[in-house]
């Protein structure tokens, strides 16, 4: 289980926000997240379930780019708050495209940006909750932030 902290505590011990989980299997796989202070894709290189350390690939994301998976990622994230407290069903998920049309036109906005360009850089990260958030899923992001070093191979 990872380990859960305030936002200032996080921030002194180096992590970075995560403003969108597009990929989730027991840890993140993919995403959008500050490293070095600036938006950058996240991906899982090669995910095999060993529990081994992941190494993700990641690249930058210009701040128009990151403003619309933003934007995407809140679409998600009402959605969610409204399935959870019973509202609607998963049949309504916006990704379900014919939903939502604007988060359809995003989809098709976004795509190109989410490949990982060769000579994306790898990383490994440490996942930490933020204290005191009882919502998976909010607007502002997920309930964790990660922090990121080189991979060791």
């Amino acid at each position: 289980m990872a380990e859960i902290w305030g936002e200032e505590q996080l921030i002194a011990d180096g992590f970075e926000r995560v403003y969108v989980e597009s990929e989730w299997y027991g840890e993140p796989l993919a995403g959008l997240a500050d490293i070095d202070g600036k938006p950058h894709y996240f991906k899982m290189y090669g995910y095999d379930h060993s529990h081994e350390v992941g190494e993700y690939q990641v690249w930058p994301a210009s701040e128009a780019v990151a403003e619309l998976e933003r934007e995407q990622w809140a679409i998600y994230a009402r959605w969610y708050e409204r399935q959870q407290a019973g509202e609607v069903g998963q049949e309504s998920h916006p990704a379900h495209g014919g939903v939502d049309a604007r988060y359809d036109e995003l989809e098709l906005l976004l795509a190109p940006h989410r490949l990982a360009p060769d000579g994306a850089r790898r990383l490994v990260c440490e996942l930490r909750f933020i204290a005191g958030v009882d919502v998976r899923y909010r607007v502002e992001g997920p309930d964790y932030w990660l922090r990121w070093r080189p991979s060791p191979r």
